[in-house]
């Protein structure tokens, strides 16, 4: 009987850590939905950037009160866990706090858990109060209704109930608050349990402890549904994240091809393709689905935050414009997640389901409201870039559609005709150096 407990932990554990892997492999599998892109090069300074951007937090303290705090939480909760490597080892072979044997240091690495716990409670408090009683604007936007509203909430009050059950958990363990080591916070709470037998204490304990454990297991599972992937998912995403000139837009490969058979005074226009090329698929130009876009891109999707630090900083969307670079990740993902959800149902094949991003999730009137200013790309926390989403659905809409504005059209109209933007003729250029 004394192996039960022993017994059922492990199999909670097998159970958590296992789902987690299933989430995980589906995920891969969904990113990898993308067209291949080259990212092996300035390896150099993808490392810098993620250490910087990912671990060092150097562009969320850009808003101080907000960087702050999440660097609390961030290091907290990180810091906290390692708490949870004596959990497991306690777990399964039914010790208790095999780690107290370490003294002094044991206390002292108890004690800076405590502390940051009560911190991190704190932060979630003020980050709950910011986003639910202020109501700061980039949390209410319309796109912000519904399921992301209360993800964001969900996630405030598993992290404080986490911190709570860690420091009640040490208040009620009469063998740790004996030692009088580490108890910095706990031995605060220990006079509300006073009077309780000390069996009573010691449910309460084991309670703490199994709810503490099953609760981080529960939240390792949840992040694949919520926006807190970005957990796991930031470190990738800055080293993949760009690295080129700020404002640099990628050229499509068929199209600089074209332009350079053009130019080859060697090359033969007439020249027959290719044995075997006419049977090839033309590539689209642009993107109209997830599919079209490439793997990075879809990482950025699932990396995507929600904070709305793109949105608050977009000119269209600060003038009223139906664009925000939140909900273009937020629909690529929607519809990224929708295409997982078809493959898994058909065995592994995706089955044309009449819907697709470009229309379906995202209108063109978002896209051409766009000022390609990259001010989105620059707030971003985590190097996500929304505009190289809007980009590639812009030029499907010109080079596959034929739809671009009018205004649009008439440029590049002018431009193939004239030389200029302009509708004057080439001729009339010089003209008005003649006027008086």
């Amino acid at each position: 009987m004394q192996f039960i407990p022993n017994i059922l932990f492990a199999i909670a554990l097998i159970l958590g850590i296992g789902f987690f892997a299933k989430n995980v492999k589906k995920l891969i599998r969904n990113i990898k939905l993308g067209q291949d892109v080259d990212v092996s090069d300035n390896k150099s300074q993808r490392w810098k950037n993620m250490t910087m951007i990912a671990l060092g937090q150097s562009k969320m303290v850009k808003r101080p009160i907000a960087g702050v705090l999440h660097v609390i939480v961030y290091v907290g909760f990180v810091i906290i866990n390692i708490e949870v490597l004596e959990i497991i080892i306690d777990g399964l072979f039914g010790t208790h706090r095999l780690f107290s044997k370490m003294g002094t240091l044991y206390g002292v690495l108890i004690g800076t858990f405590e502390v940051l716990a009560a911190l991190v409670f704190v932060s979630v408090v003020i980050f709950w109060v910011r986003r639910n009683v202020i109501k700061l604007q980039r949390f209410w936007k319309s796109e912000m209704k519904g399921w992301p509203k209360n993800d964001g909430n969900f996630i405030l009050y598993f992290e404080m109930v986490l911190m709570t059950l860690f420091l009640v958990m040490n208040a009620t363990d009469v063998h740790f608050q004996d030692m009088n080591s580490g108890n910095v916070i706990s031995q605060y709470i220990a006079p509300l349990f006073s009077g309780l037998a000390e069996s009573t204490l010691h449910i309460i304990e084991r309670s703490a402890w199994w709810l503490h454990i099953l609760g981080i297991l529960v939240f390792l599972n949840y992040l694949y549904y919520s926006k807190h992937l970005h957990i796991l998912l930031a470190f990738p995403n800055t080293y993949y994240g760009k690295v080129n000139p700020k404002g640099q837009l990628n050229n499509l490969e068929a199209v600089t091809n074209e332009v350079k058979m053009m130019m080859d005074p060697n090359a033969d226009p007439f020249a027959a393709p290719e044995e075997g090329a006419e049977d090839e698929v033309p590539a689209k130009f642009g993107a109209s689905d997830v599919q079209d876009l490439n793997w990075v891109q879809l990482l950025n999707a699932y990396t995507c935050t929600e904070c709305g630090r793109c949105t608050s900083e977009c000119p269209a969307n600060q003038t009223g414009k139906k664009l925000s670079p939140r909900k273009i990740m937020m629909d690529t993902r929607d519809r990224l997640e929708e295409v997982g959800k078809n493959i898994d149902a058909n065995g592994g094949e995706f089955k044309d389901d009449g819907k697709q991003l470009l229309g379906d999730y995202i209108s063109t009137e978002e896209l051409w409201a766009c000022t390609t200013c990259n001010a989105c790309t620059e707030a971003c926390p985590v190097s996500i870039d929304p505009l190289s989403i809007i980009i590639e659905m812009r030029r499907y809409l010109v080079m596959e559609q034929s739809a671009a504005p009018m205004e649009l059209n008439n440029m590049m109209t002018n431009i193939e005709n004239n030389g200029a933007p302009w509708p004057y003729n080439q001729m009339d250029r010089l003209n008005w150096a003649n006027e008086e």
